[in-house]
C-alpha cells in the first residue's frame, strides 16, 4: 500500500496530465453532434473519386435554397392581403357630412338641392371599400381582403383609395356631374369630412404568409433504393451534386441506433484523444519547461476547449455562422504567453479536432491553417496597438482572399460565390481585437505573464524600482548596466529580450533590506563589514536573494520575474569573505557551504544570461586600468568558472551560444571603457 503512495505521489504531474487529457477528451466529444456521419467529401466541379455509389435507402431530393427563397418571394408577391375597415369611421363621415353644408360660406352651394345628393352617393361609393394610407408595400393581387365587424369581404384592390388618390378621383366626379363651377368649395368639403378608416392587418397577414410558408415542400422527387447516383469519375455537378448533398443531409438527419451511437462515440474519443495527445507529446518534447508545469498545460488545453464549445455553439445555432468564430486568437494567445512554434501547432490541433464536425471540413481547415500561419508570421510585439491593428487586418484579408480562391474553383462562376463570409471573415477580424483584454484575464486567472505586463513592469517609473533608486541608488545603476547587458546578449542568441530585462532590473531588489552592505551603494572608505566576522558579512551578502524573493511576493511580482532573483547567483560562493576567512583560521575549521548561496542554478537560457551579465559587471568595477586584453581575459575567466562550476547544466544553453555572449560582453565592455584597439609603436 506504501508503495502505491509512493508511486501516486511520484508521479502525480503524469497523472494529473492524463486526467486533464480524460477530461477535455470527455467534454469534446460529449458535446460533438451524434447524428450519422457521410463518409464522402463532396466537393463540387470535382470528379467523384470513389466507386459507383447506390442510394443505400429511400430518400428525398431536397430543394435548393435558391429555389426555396423564390418559393417564398412568389408567395409574398401573390399574397392577397388583409385590411382592418373601421366601421364606425365610415359611418361618422357619413353622418356628420351635412353640418359641413350648412357651415359652408358659399351660396351656390347652399341653393342647389342637387349637391345634397351628389355628396350623399360619392361617400357611399367611397366607403364601399373605405380609404387607406398610402403604403410602399410591393403588391401583385388584383383584389384584397377586408374585415368589416368580424366578416371577410373580397374587393378589388384598386378600389381601395388613398389619401393622394382621393384628390383626382373626386375631381374626376366633380367634373362628370353638373357642379364644376363650385368644385373648389365641393373639395373642400370633402377632404375636412374624409377620414382614414383601413389599415394594413400586419399580425394576420404575417401569419397568412408564414402559414403557407409552412406548407412548402422542401423537396422534389426521390431516390429509390438501390438506384444508381453517380459513377466513378463522374463531375460533381447540377442534378447528382444536388442528389449528393440530399443524401449526406439524409445521413446527419438520422438519429442512431444505441449500437452505432456507443461505435461514432468511440470513434470520436478516438480521434480527438489522439490529437490532443500528440500535443502533449509535442510539448513533452519540445517544450519540456512548458510540459513540467500543470499550470501552463491547463491553461492549453483550456484555450482549446473554450474555441471548440464557442464554435459548437456557433454550428448549433447555425452553420452559416461558422466563420465568425475568432479561431486564430488561440494561436496569438499562445504566442504572446510561449512562442510562435507551440501556437502555430496547437492551433493546427484544435482545427484537425474541428474538421470532424464542421460542414465542408476540408474548406474550412484549408481556410483556419492558412490564417494561423499569417498570424503567426505577422504578429509581432503583440503589446504595440499598431502591430495588432495591422496584423488582424492582414489576416481577414488572407481568410477573404483564400475563400474566394477555393470558391472560384469549387463554384465555377463568381456571381455564385456566397459574399455573406466577407462579412463574417471581418467579424471574425473584430473578434480578433479582443485578444489584448482576454490576455490581460488570463494573467489573472493562471498566474501568467505576457509582454504586455512585461513591457508594464520594465518601466523605471513604476513604484518598485523608483524605491529601489532612492535606497539603493548604487544598485538600481548597476541593475540598469546589467538589463543592457543581458538584453544585447539575449538578442543575439534569440533569447526573450524583454523577459531578460525585466528580470534584470528586479534581480537586485533585495538589496534595498540593507543597501550600505553592498559596496555599490556605499558613500564612504567606512564599510559595516568592518564590524562583522567574514562568516557573518557572508550572510548577509547571501541573504540579499531570500529578501528580494519575500519583496516581490509581496509586491505581486510574477513567477518568471522571481525566478531571476532566485538564479542569479545559482549556487557560486562569496569568494572575497570566503578567501578572508581562510585568512583568519585553518582551512580544516571552515565549512564552505556557510559561504555559498543556496541556489537554484539557472535553468533557462535567459536566467543563464542575467547570471553571466550579473557577475560580469559587477567585477568590472574592480578593473583598475582596463584595457581590451584585460577585459577580454576577465570575461573568459568570469564565465569560464561559472561553466566549471556546473551552474549552467540545468539551462538550455549550448557553448556557442555562451561563445557569442562572451563576445556581446566583451564589446559592450569596451564601449563602457571606451577603450580602443591598441596599435603599435
Amino acid at each position: 500500500m506504501n508503495n502505491l503512495l509512493d508511486n501516486l505521489y511520484k508521479n502525480q504531474s503524469i497523472i494529473f496530465k492524463f486526467f486533464l487529457l480524460a477530461l477535455s477528451v470527455f467534454f469534446i466529444v460529449y458535446f460533438f453532434p451524434t447524428g450519422g456521419q457521410f463518409k464522402y467529401e463532396i466537393i463540387k466541379g470535382k470528379p467523384w473519386q470513389y466507386e459507383n455509389l447506390y442510394a443505400p435507402f429511400d430518400f428525398a431530393i431536397l430543394k435548393s435554397d435558391e429555389e426555396i427563397a423564390a418559393e417564398k418571394s412568389k408567395i409574398k408577391k401573390t399574397h392577397i392581403p388583409y385590411f382592418n375597415f373601421d366601421v364606425s369611421t365610415a359611418q361618422d363621415v357619413k353622418d356628420n357630412w351635412k353640418d359641413k353644408i350648412d357651415a359652408s360660406e358659399d351660396s351656390l352651394i347652399k341653393s342647389r338641392p342637387v349637391l345634397e345628393n351628389f355628396i350623399s352617393q360619392t361617400i357611399n361609393q367611397i366607403y364601399e371599400t373605405g380609404i387607406k394610407i398610402q403604403d410602399d408595400r410591393e403588391q401583385n393581387s388584383s383584389i384584397a381582403f377586408l374585415i368589416k365587424s368580424k366578416q371577410v369581404e373580397e374587393v378589388p384592390y384598386n378600389d381601395l383609395l388613398t389619401q393622394e388618390d382621393l384628390k383626382p378621383f373626386l375631381i374626376d366626379k366633380i367634373e362628370s356631374s353638373d357642379l364644376s363651377e363650385v368644385r373648389n368649395s365641393i373639395l373642400e368639403i370633402f377632404f375636412e369630412v374624409l377620414k382614414v378608416n383601413v389599415s394594413y392587418d400586419q399580425d394576420l397577414n404575417e401569419k397568412q404568409i408564414q402559414s403557407k410558408f409552412d406548407q412548402i415542400s422542401y423537396t422534389r422527387g426521390r431516390v429509390t433504393k438501390d438506384s444508381k447516383i453517380i459513377a466513378k469519375g463522374e463531375i460533381i455537378e447540377g442534378e447528382k451534386l444536388r442528389i449528393l448533398k440530399s443524401l449526406k443531409h439524409e445521413y446527419e438527419s438520422q438519429s442512431l441506433e444505441s449500437s452505432s451511437y456507443v461505435v461514432v462515440i468511440t470513434g470520436y474519443t478516438c480521434l480527438v484523444g489522439l490529437s490532443l495527445l500528440m500535443l502533449l507529446l509535442f510539448i513533452r518534447q519540445y517544450r519540456p519547461n512548458i510540459y513540467d508545469n500543470n499550470n501552463k498545460i491547463t491553461f492549453i488545453f483550456f484555450n482549446i476547449l473554450f474555441l471548440v464549445f464557442l464554435t459548437l455553439l456557433v454550428l448549433k445555432l447555425d452553420t452559416d455562422y461558422i466563420y465568425v468564430v475568432p479561431l486564430c486568437i488561440l494561436p496569438l494567445t499562445l504566442k504572446a504567453f510561449f512562442d510562435a512554434r507551440l501556437g502555430l501547432f496547437t492551433h493546427m490541433i484544435t482545427v484537425l479536432i474541428l474538421g470532424l464536425i464542421v460542414p465542408d471540413s476540408y474548406e474550412y481547415m484549408f481556410l483556419q491553417i492558412i490564417a494561423g500561419i499569417v498570424t503567426i508570421l505577422t504578429v509581432s510585439e503583440l503589446y504595440k496597438r499598431a502591430n495588432l491593428f495591422l496584423s488582424v487586418v492582414q489576416i481577414t484579408l488572407v481568410y477573404i482572399f483564400a475563400y474566394f480562391a477555393f470558391n472560384m474553383i469549387k463554384e465555377g462562376s463568381i456571381s455564385e460565390i456566397n459574399y455573406n463570409n466577407f462579412i463574417y471573415f471581418l467579424l471574425s477580424g473584430v473578434g480578433l481585437l479582443f485578444v489584448q483584454p482576454l490576455i490581460y484575464a488570463y494573467e489573472k486567472i493562471f498566474g501568467l505573464i505576457s509582454d504586455l505586463s512585461l513591457l508594464e513592469l520594465s518601466d523605471t517609473n513604476s513604484k518598485l524600482l523608483k524605491e529601489l533608486a532612492n535606497i539603493a541608488p548604487g544598485t538600481f545603476h548597476h541593475s540598469l548596466n546589467v538589463a543592457n547587458l543581458a538584453e544585447a546578449a539575449a538578442n543575439e542568441i534569440g533569447a526573450n529580450s524583454l523577459l531578460i530585462r525585466v528580470g534584470a532590473l528586479y534581480h537586485d531588489i533585495g538589496k534595498m533590506k540593507n543597501p550600505i552592505y553592498f559596496t555599490e551603494n556605499q558613500t564612504t572608505s567606512v564599510s559595516p563589514h568592518d564590524e562583522l566576522s567574514p562568516k557573518e558579512s557572508a550572510e548577509v551578502i547571501i541573504n540579499h536573494r531570500l529578501e528580494g524573493i519575500e519583496i516581490a511576493k509581496r509586491r505581486n511580482l510574477p513567477d518568471r520575474i522571481i525566478d531571476f532573483i532566485r538564479t542569479h547567483h545559482g549556487t557560486t560562493t562569496v569568494y572575497y569573505f570566503y578567501t578572508k576567512q581562510k585568512e583568519e583560521e585553518e582551512e580544516e575549521d571552515i565549512n564552505p557551504e556557510d559561504f555559498r548561496y543556496p541556489g537554484p542554478i539557472p535553468f533557462s537560457k535567459e536566467t543563464a544570461i542575467l547570471m553571466m551579465c550579473d557577475s560580469v559587471e559587477a567585477a568590472s568595477k574592480s578593473l583598475k586600468e582596463p584595457s581590451t586584453q584585460l577585459i577580454d581575459d576577465f570575461v573568459e575567466k568570469i564565465i569560464d568558472k561559472q561553466i566549471q562550476e556546473d551552474q549552467f547544466i540545468n539551462a538550455n544553453i549550448t557553448f556557442k551560444e555562451i561563445q557569442s555572449i562572451k563576445k556581446i560582453l566583451k564589446a559592450k565592455l569596451n564601449n563602457i571603457y571606451h577603450l580602443r584597439i591598441e596599435y603599435p609603436d
